[in-house]
Order: C-alpha cells, then structure tokens, then sequence
C-alpha cells in the first residue's frame, strides 16, 4: 500500500514500546521501539520476532521534549507483517490497533 492510499497520517515517533502476547501456552513480553505511529497502527523494532497474526496488549510511553512527565498509552491490536530489518539483527513488526490510538493526534496538537 502506497503512503497516499493509507487511512490515518503516520507519525515518525521513537518512543519505547513493551509488547505483551501469548505464545502457545506462555504469556511472553517484548521490548520494542516505535518507528511511525499512527492512529490505526504503529510500526515497530524489536530483536525478537512475533509470528503474524498474533494478538497482542501494549504500553507506548511517550516521553522527553516538551512532555513534562511519561505519558503512557494502552491498547491491543494483531501483528499484520514482520520483517527482518536487514544486515542489522532485528525485525520490523507492523501491528493494526483492533481500536484507534485517538490520543496520538491530541499528544502531536499540543507538543
């Protein structure tokens, strides 16, 4: 999909990102790095991979600059793509948001 035929704007944002979701029978955590974000969707880096498909909770935290004090965002969504980053070790992991993240348009209106 080309960036102009995309439903929401995305944002090129680095906050950390901590990734929950179960594997089989075990509940595992990922840390992770945003790389855009948008109000349906973020794409992330990670050096682990999780398998498409698979659902997931997690906790963006915005901080630094003008933020006074972390801001944190919850939410759940589903793993659409993953991609190995390329020389570097690690994975480009696309996630859909199964609700919008409407509070990054407010956050990026006042920062």
């Amino acid at each position: 999909m080309r960036p102009s035929e995309r439903k929401h704007r995305r944002y090129s944002l680095k906050y950390p990102v901590h990734l929950q979701f179960s594997s089989g029978n075990v509940l595992s955590d990922l840390e992770a790095v945003s790389v855009n974000v948008s109000v349906g969707g973020m794409l992330l880096e990670t050096t682990s991979t999780i398998p498409e498909n698979t659902g997931l909770t997690f906790v963006m935290t915005l901080e630094g600059g003008r933020i006074v004090r972390p801001i944190q965002l919850v939410g759940k969504g589903h793993v659409v793509r993953v991609e190995n980053i390329g020389a570097a070790p690690g994975f480009s992991i696309a996630v859909k948001c199964d609700t919008p993240i409407s509070e990054i348009d407010t956050y990026l209106a006042t920062a």
